[in-house]
């Protein structure tokens, strides 16, 4: 229970916990950017160092800001030799646990290729308004190192349709929305941690 404590807090679900306001891009990845996936350029908007072997960076396309985001790259690492099947599973357990308890669109599927994981999930939230913000997800997984430090990586693609007619449309479209992204994603090539 610790270690999947541990996860939930290292790779938390991107819709329950937004970027502060305050833009800190420090580059502790050696992957300053930008990041291209499809056609569209990410730029490093912010980062985190929250413990020790645990970095997260957020990217987003020029002008966007994390608090209102349609599409931003993540790209994290979290240091240890835990098993990839297993931290997968932890993201897995939260979404199950949201769509037990919160979240009723909650949804996923899960993908291996050549010692890689892709999650593919939807989780959606209501605003101070009562409005919908639905959020696709989708997480690549695959061991890396960094500075001499095995670990995992994760390298996710994350789009947000805010407003229930907004919402309402985003999800009628999403089986050919999240195919494009997901092919689009599954073709970036993984960052070369330094």
């Amino acid at each position: 229970m610790f270690y999947q404590t541990l996860v939930t807090a290292g790779l938390a679900l991107t819709l329950t916990c937004a970027s502060p306001l305050a833009q800190d891009s420090t580059d502790y990845l050696g992957f300053p950017g930008p990041i291209t996936i499809g056609d569209t350029d990410y730029v490093l908007a912010w980062s985190s160092n929250p413990r020790e072997g645990y970095f997260k960076q957020q990217y987003l396309p020029a002008g966007a800001t994390p608090e209102t985001y349609e599409s931003m790259v993540i790209i994290e690492f979290l240091a240890g030799d835990v098993p990839l099947q297993q931290v997968v599973g932890a993201q897995i357990g939260m979404i199950d646990e949201r769509k037990a308890s919160t979240d009723p669109i909650a949804n996923y599927a899960i993908f291996q290729n050549e010692g890689e994981y892709l999650l593919d999930f939807v989780l959606s939230a209501n605003d101070a308004k009562g409005e919908y913000i639905i959020e696709w997800n989708g997480y690549r997984y695959a061991e890396a190192e960094l500075d001499g430090e095995g670990g995992t990586i994760l390298l996710a693609l994350s789009e947000r349709s805010y407003g229930n007619d907004k919402a309402e449309a985003f999800l009628r479209g999403l089986s050919d929305f999240k195919a494009a992204k997901t092919k689009d994603l599954i073709a970036a090539p993984m960052p070369d941690l330094r």
